[in-house]
């Protein structure tokens, strides 16, 4: 483990620059090691602020949008048309970091692929983030998250799992790459011992690693989840739906048995595979189940309010142990995390989140929602692509 990530201070989003991002042209703002509170109608740019910030970490983003739909519409003559880019500049515990991304133009036009830099330097992956900044959010489109369908709840969890360890993204990727090469091969026919079994060898790697990573998340989760004394957010049971991790959970073998077992089904199965159409078993059909501990009911059964304030407290929970496991807090994105709450349980939230020791970004409409976090917090007014700061 670096030095970096073994330091005990957090980190702090100082400048935030965008270029041609969403509803903005340009902007650049100033900040502190404070929260940040933005602040303005429906439809200004508040969560494209967010956006932004979450483009600084792996992925597409907290909208999980292709990267040639975030530029700023323009006419198409425009020579930055399809490009777009977002700075920011950080104050970490090993020093001042300037991480950059966004598409560029090449010579044969807009590059699909964005580019990443720190400290002005390129880099080849987006893993090479996680090694400066870990960007943790919470935004309205994730309120069906228990009543949706299983993949949802399966990319929620890799994306907790990705927060602390960089690799599970490109295992992820590698496994579903191989899974897509399977599925060619039985579909058309092409039953080939050779062939077809190093493809899943690899699936069996893969796919079993994807399995022990999320079952070890699952497991340090449900530790570390116990909320504070007197917090409104209630307590998440978690459990893993599939094969492969119950397997696991019954601790019957070891990693080595778990992938020989699962490299036999999927041989076995090669037939019944191939009439479905898909791969029947792996990692890609595990389910995520969560139950609201307090009245052991599963989370999809509570109410709109209940399960809003699960998936609070176990975004919250799972901050704080990235905060502990690698020994910086992460960047805290909470798009509308105030309009349903009341006075009380604002306060116990801001309270909460000033516990893990982050930065925290936070939007709302109407100021006074944040009015108990007092001086601990920056506040800015966003208006039709532009930012001031609240009188």
């Amino acid at each position: 483990m670096s030095s970096f990530l073994a330091a005990e201070k957090g980190v702090a989003i100082t400048t935030l620059k965008l270029d041609h991002f969403r509803n903005y042209d340009t902007l650049r703002l100033l900040c502190d090691h404070r929260h940040v509170v933005l602040t303005g109608e429906n439809g200004s740019g508040k969560t494209n602020l967010l956006e932004a910030i979450s483009f600084l970490s792996p992925g597409r983003g907290l909208r999980r949008t292709s990267y040639d739909q975030v530029a700023k519409a323009d006419g198409s003559d425009s020579p930055r048309s399809g490009t777009w880019a977002v700075h920011a500049e950080l104050e970490t515990p090993a020093g001042e970091l300037t991480i950059g991304t966004g598409l560029q133009r090449g010579p044969n036009g807009v590059d699909g692929q964005r580019r990443i830099s720190i400290n002005g330097a390129p880099k080849r992956t987006s893993e090479d983030l996680l090694e400066r900044l870990r960007v943790v959010w919470l935004v309205p489109a994730m309120d069906g998250l228990f009543t949706g369908a299983a993949s949802d709840r399966r990319r929620f969890l890799d994306r907790m799992v990705l927060a602390i360890d960089p690799g599970h993204g490109r295992r992820v990727n590698d496994y579903e790459r191989a899974m897509r090469s399977r599925n060619k091969l039985l579909d058309e026919n092409r039953i080939d011992d050779s062939w077809l079994g190093g493809i899943e060898a690899q699936l069996a790697e893969q796919g079993t690693a994807i399995a022990f990573a999320r079952s070890e998340l699952v497991g340090l989760l449900s530790d570390h989840a116990a909320p504070e004394n007197a917090s409104p957010f209630p307590t998440a049971r978690l459990l893993l739906e599939g094969a492969l991790e119950e397997e696991i959970a019954r601790g019957e073998g070891s990693a080595a048995d778990v992938e020989d077992s699962f490299r036999d089904r999927l041989s076995a199965n090669r037939y019944r595979d191939r009439a479905a159409g898909r791969t029947l078993e792996g990692p890609h059909r595990s389910n995520l189940a969560v139950i609201h501990a307090p009245k052991n009911m599963a989370a999809a059964l509570c109410s709109t309010g209940e399960q809003k304030a699960l998936l609070t407290g176990l975004v919250l929970a799972h901050a704080k142990l990235v905060a502990k496991l690698t020994g910086i807090p992460p960047v805290l994105l909470l798009d509308e995390c105030a309009a349903h709450l009341d006075a009380q349980r604002r306060a116990a939230l801001f309270d909460l989140i000033d516990t893990i020791g982050c930065q925290a970004w936070m939007t709302g409409t109407d100021a006074p929602l944040f009015e108990a976090l007092g001086d601990r917090a920056q506040y800015f007014t966003v208006h039709e692509g532009t930012v001031e700061v609240s009188s």
